[in-house]
């Protein structure tokens, strides 16, 4: 297997093992997929180059689904235009144990932040704290699942025979959490704990690690759970690195190898 083919699998198993956001209908009404795949298969499709890291988590879920007897994808990624403008496009549309459902996949990267909002889906807010988790749900409930009961969208689900009065609309949202390294207890009520993955740390928290091993793994692998076949960068060589990061206003995902081996993946914040 090349090194392509093998980060690709690396990727795919990271996305699998990364847990729902939520279960049920927990969180703004928005009802979590129930997905029945557990295994991990050999990743055998051949994705091109340069898929944005939401794109290629699009193509997993696919092939994923793909793979379980009682689904049937029925379409993939259908924009649906008014006179040659692009209203919005749908994720999904497929039969699980023949009833139709309209999927929205979302894979999301969250920091959590008790300076922003008062609840605790409020927290959390995106690396570069550009985008936030509420943001990202308001426009799924006010945007992205209206899509579907627009006029040109029922004409585009009666030709594929699908009664828009039958569908069901559900997300398939898994995410990454990461919160302060002064505040690693933090126990979730709404979310799912399992999506907490690592810490935080500003620039000026660095030194206190200066006797760890580091690796910034490019964005794809950022789904990657963390192994030790990689070449690792000492404290030095790292911070010159993360640096070029942080000036651009950007918070580099890391792995961070502690003296007793053990890897830890965070954020190294730029804010």
């Amino acid at each position: 297997m090349d090194t392509k083919s093998k980060d690709l699998q690396l990727q795919y198993e990271g996305f699998l093992q990364t847990p729902f956001l939520w279960n049920g209908k927990g969180v703004y009404g928005l009802q979590q997929f129930k997905n029945s795949s557990t295994k991990t298969v050999s990743y055998t499709n051949d994705n091109p180059q340069k898929l944005r890291l939401g794109k290629l988590v699009e193509r997993f879920v696919s092939f994923d689904l793909q793979q379980q007897s009682s689904i049937n994808i029925v379409s993939e990624n259908i924009q649906i235009q008014q006179e040659k403008i692009t209203l919005g496009e749908l994720d999904c549309i497929l039969n699980q144990n023949n009833n139709p459902i309209h999927l929205e996949i979302i894979y999301k990267f969250y920091l959590y932040d008790a300076s922003v909002g008062t609840i605790e889906i409020e927290h959390f807010i995106g690396p570069n704290r550009k985008d936030s988790l509420v943001e990202k749900l308001t426009k799924l409930k006010e945007k992205q699942l209206p899509l579907l009961y627009s006029n040109q969208c029922k004409e585009y689900l009666k030709s594929i025979n699908i009664d828009i009065s039958k569908i069901e609309q559900q997300v398939y949202f898994k995410a990454q959490l990461f919160v302060p390294l002064n505040d690693k207890s933090i126990e979730l009520s709404t979310l799912n704990s399992d999506c907490i993955t690592g810490f935080y740390i500003n620039q000026n928290e660095i030194s206190q690690f200066a006797d760890c091993k580091f690796h910034i793994p490019n964005k794809h692998n950022w789904l990657v759970q963390p192994h030790t076949n990689i070449k690792w960068l000492n404290f030095n060589v790292f911070t010159k690195l993360a640096s070029e990061f942080l000036e651009d206003n950007k918070s580099p995902l890391c792995w961070m190898k502690l003296t007793n081996g053990e890897i830890i993946k965070i954020f190294i914040t730029w804010w």
